[in-house]
């Protein structure tokens, strides 16, 4: 059963909550949103807001789903953060190597740190790992990402927040694709959009396409729902 407006994943599993910003992407992030919302309601998980927080008593929380799940790991964090220990990681790890029947989704945009952990550590069969690239600025970080040899290899350019230019998907399976959503949301253009699937069916990459957000394909502002997610009258959302 999914159990989050994620269009792209299944579940989400959040044994880290809290993050600090290091890019543009960041700058209106709906992670640090949420948690404050949820401070406010007085959920005990989020009793200290966004500041990064380890949550031992999630982490067995995949061993009770028996039903195959794709499971986006710390939707409400960043695995990789640099105050993440590596034994906390290596817990993390463990369970996904314990739960062969889901897959599970590791982005990050701290992806020189994933590269170090990984090149220490087996990568499980069932980890997709990936990387934001919402500018040209973090087009580096797949640089360190396909050198790893994960079963899928992945980038999310979501929020996506100018022309990417030429991108090398030399070894990315999944391209995903998304505006900015929320009052403060900032535009994407379509040709941008465009240009990344002319590049993701030309290199063998599956391209999936979220939504527009907070402004459409035409330029003007409203409501994501009415913006949707159609390009040229489709939709284009293809899994790896």
């Amino acid at each position: 059963m999914k159990t989050t407006k994620i269009e792209w994943t299944d579940k989400t599993w959040n044994p880290i909550t809290g993050c600090t910003k290091i890019s543009q992407g960041c700058a209106n992030c709906y992670a640090e949103a949420m948690a404050h919302r949820l401070k406010a309601m007085r959920i005990k998980k989020y009793a200290k807001g966004f500041d990064l927080t380890l949550h031992e008593e999630c982490l067995s929380e995949p061993l009770s789903w028996k039903q195959p799940h794709t499971i986006f790991v710390c939707s409400m964090s960043d695995l990789f953060h640099n105050d993440v220990p590596f034994t906390f990681i290596d817990k993390v790890i463990d369970v996904i190597h314990r739960t062969p029947q889901h897959r599970y989704q590791l982005l990050t945009k701290r992806a020189d740190r994933m590269a170090e952990y990984f090149h220490n550590h087996d990568i499980p069969q069932n980890a997709w790992l990936g990387v934001t690239v919402e500018m040209q600025s973090s087009k580096s970080r797949i640089d360190s990402l396909c050198e790893l040899d994960a079963p899928i290899r992945f980038l999310s350019c979501e929020p996506l927040l100018e022309d990417l230019g030429k991108i090398n998907l030399r070894n990315i399976d999944w391209v995903i694709v998304g505006g900015e959503s929320g009052p403060w949301g900032r535009p994407m253009k379509e040709e941008w959009v465009l240009d990344i699937k002319r590049q993701t069916d030309a290199q063998g990459a599956a391209f999936f396409f979220k939504q527009w957000g907070t402004w459409g394909c035409d330029g003007i502002k409203r409501d994501k729902h009415k913006n949707g997610k159609l390009i040229n009258g489709k939709v284009c959302q293809a899994m790896p």
